[in-house]
């Protein structure tokens, strides 16, 4: 039975993307059987995995509408382990149309049951926003990963976030829980330093240990439609990424 985490942060440009990518490329890396969902209409991860998000004609849009199952759009990607289900543009008009359905919150959940004998790992790269598909997302999850840059005033916004998880916790996912990922720190700075530790001190247990580096080699892998653990093996990017699978199989 698959674990299932969200990648969530109402917040842009924190690394959701990056950290659905590398993190699934480390577990398969690992042995595991990884299955990826691009849940925002910006098609990040889709674009990152090298494929083209228009030149799909089935993508989550239609999964989460019940016009295709889950198992008609995934997809597989060049490294082993590693699949994907696409999402193009069409996504944006999704919470318009699931509002109107009964149960529209666990839509992505009952779409998921026919697959997850199949994986270890559900990965699902949520959009900057707590609307509709990020609720989706939590009421489908196990867990939730919060993706959080090592700046002042980091916490700042995350209580909303916060308060939508324990709403989830009370009307249908009561086992969701949470850790928070600290990313694009740069060691060199006291700034960064100083961030990083008030985020551990203020969320004491909810913190993962591995600290995801600032680098442009992120977004040189995402061009190349590659995670950094095969576009630079080596390096501490990748290194920090193999460090958080390891924590997640240990919370597994």
């Amino acid at each position: 039975m698959a674990i299932v985490y969200a990648v969530a942060n109402q917040k842009g440009g924190v690394g959701k993307t990056t950290t659905c990518v590398c993190l699934g490329g480390a577990l398969a890396e690992k042995g595991r059987k990884v299955l990826l969902i691009d849940l925002d209409p910006q098609a990040g991860l889709t674009t990152s995995l090298g494929f083209e998000p228009i030149s799909f004609s089935t993508t989550i849009y239609d999964v989460l509408l019940a016009k295709a199952g889950m198992q008609d759009v995934v997809t597989h990607t060049k490294f082993k382990g590693l699949d994907f289900v696409p999402a193009n543009l069409e996504l944006v008009g999704v919470e318009a149309e699931l509002l109107g359905e009964k149960a529209w919150d666990r839509a992505l959940r009952e779409s998921l049951k026919d697959l997850k004998d199949t994986y270890e790992f559900v990965l699902i790269d949520c959009p900057p926003s707590l609307g509709v598909l990020t609720v989706n997302a939590l009421m489908a999850a196990d867990r939730v990963i919060i993706p959080v840059q090592t700046e002042y005033l980091a916490l700042k916004g995350l209580g909303l976030l916060y308060r939508v998880i324990s709403r989830v916790k009370k009307t249908g996912n009561p086992k969701l829980d949470f850790k928070v990922l600290r990313t694009m720190h740069q060691s060199r700075t006291i700034h960064s330093k100083e961030a990083s530790e008030e985020i551990e001190g203020v969320l004491k247990g909810k913190v993962y240990k591995a600290i995801i580096p600032r680098s442009i080699k992120f977004a040189e892998a995402s061009f190349l439609g590659e995670p950094i653990i095969s576009y630079l093996p080596k390096s501490k990017m990748a290194q920090a990424y193999r460090e958080l699978a390891e924590e997640v199989l240990a919370d597994a």
